[in-house]
């Protein structure tokens, strides 16, 4: 491979959030991968408000591995800063980014006005990003730029995910964005890695294992039961694309054979509603089991007692509704989004369970509650927390450690080094201790801003 070629981390390390990555060939093709947006305590840090580490409009092309917002959070700002190149991601991705990008501009403009400041970007800047945006299906090789093909793989992560595999003149980069938990429960399983020079995965659960399907649903089952016998609310941060419908489906299962009692569950979140109507019309992504209950006459997302509420004041009701229910709402971290007043509402009911099913970033209100905080701030108001929390990261959609071992062992032999992101320090370091130790695979975990050749 060109000496000359580099791949520059230019946010995405160290931390799970704000994917953005710049390859650089010796024929001055300039690329990124993802450009996403960093999260924490607040929904947009101020780091995602400084410069981007190059020059938006040198850039030819922009590749999106997955919807998810600290993926595609910062593409706007990429476009009103200049660029005019291509943006490349499977259709599936594409209808789901509109989503995630639309929900994000209304959520920084309240916001910039909290806060008396202009906003990241705005609705105009995100419609403005769709003219560059070009689909292309998963296992098509398509030249991006004239020393530069990509070949989307699925990653089993969220519908539409991709990992890229870059061919240019010398040899293979292969970007995994988020690697999917497989055997997921609603989608096909993450390929392999096969015959590539460079690998730059995630890490976000590099140093934790999941907990197995088996274990994950009875516990799930047994959550909802222990909450709706003592009369109380079970509610459920969850991220709008995925996990609320694979919770969907799992409470499908479950109210269709009656495993759990009957009460109302309300899906209060607008984006997860028409993302499932994107996965309904997508079951083609699904993996074969899910695809033959959908033949039999199921349809998975749509059971009895189960409400979707679009408008603030549905969502309103829902809180002064008396008896048992289930609320999934987003978001999955807690850190804005309707959840949040289910929260405030809830947490002091010792009746009452919040369960977080997913990575809870530093700093964001849902690590707060699985760090065992007894007090929290929301909206400004002190809580106290007398609810039980609960923990069920076997529903994510990440692999963990030994899987995440298990896929690099799936290159062949011509696998130079792994880089390690997107994964808390600790978590990073340790994936790469055990490639470097149970794979004999050089590995590292590169530094932010930082330029590092592929020989």
């Amino acid at each position: 491979m060109d000496s000359k070629t580099s791949i520059t981390f230019c946010s995405g390390v160290s931390t799970v959030t704000g994917a953005n990555f710049l390859l650089e060939t010796s024929s001055k093709s300039r690329i990124l991968i993802d450009c996403g947006m960093i999260q924490g305590e607040k929904f947009s840090e101020e780091m995602n408000r400084e410069p981007f580490l190059y020059e938006p409009a040198s850039i030819q092309a922009l590749i999106v591995t997955h919807a998810h917002l600290d993926h595609v959070g910062r593409i706007p700002k990429l476009v009103k800063e200049g660029f005019k190149g291509a943006i490349y991601s499977t259709p599936e991705t594409r209808d789901l980014a509109e989503l995630v990008m639309e929900d994000a501009a209304g959520i920084l403009a309240m916001d910039a006005e909290r806060d008396g400041v202009d906003p990241l970007y705005t609705l105009t800047d995100v419609q403005a990003v769709y003219p560059f945006w070009k689909t292309i299906p998963y296992h098509q090789s398509t030249e991006i730029t004239p020393d530069v093909s990509i070949y989307l793989k699925d990653a089993g992560h969220i519908l539409g995910s991709s990992m890229t595999e870059f061919t240019i003149p010398s040899g293979k980069i292969l970007f995994t964005g988020d690697l999917g938990n497989s055997p997921a429960p609603l989608l096909r399983d993450t390929e392999e890695v096969g015959e590539v020079d460079y690998l730059v995965m995630e890490s976000t659960y590099g140093d934790k294992n999941h907990d197995s399907k088996e274990l994950r649903v009875s516990e799930f089952e047994r959550i909802i039961k222990e909450t709706l016998a003592s009369g109380g609310t079970l509610v459920i941060p969850t991220f709008s694309i995925d996990r609320t419908q694979v919770l969907l489906y799992e409470l499908n299962n479950m109210v269709e054979q009656k495993r759990i009692p009957s009460v109302p569950i309300f899906v209060d979140s607008p984006m997860a509603i028409k993302a499932t109507d994107i996965y309904s019309k997508s079951s083609d992504l699904f993996n074969d089991a899910v695809k033959k209950q959908i033949a039999g006459g199921d349809d998975i997302f749509k059971f009895p007692r189960l409400e979707f509420t679009m408008s603030q004041n549905e969502s309103r009701d829902i809180d002064r509704a008396k008896g048992a229910k289930i609320i999934l709402a987003g978001s999955g971290m807690s850190v804005g989004g309707r959840v949040t007043s289910h929260e405030q509402k809830f947490l002091p009911d010792p009746k009452s369970t919040i369960l977080l099913v997913g990575y809870q970033t530093n700093g964001s209100l849902g690590r707060r509650l699985a760090d065992g905080d007894k007090i929290v701030s929301i909206h400004g108001n002190n809580v106290q927390v007398k609810a039980h929390i609960e923990t069920l990261y076997g529903f994510s959609a990440h692999k963990d450690s030994d899987h995440l071992v298990e896929f690099v062992s799936t290159a062949t032999k011509k696998l130079k080094q792994v880089f390690v992101v997107m994964g808390e320090p600790k978590s990073s370091m340790f994936l790469t201790q055990r490639i470097n130790d149970e794979l004999d695979v050089k590995a590292a975990m590169p530094d932010r801003g930082v330029g590092y050749e592929v020989k």
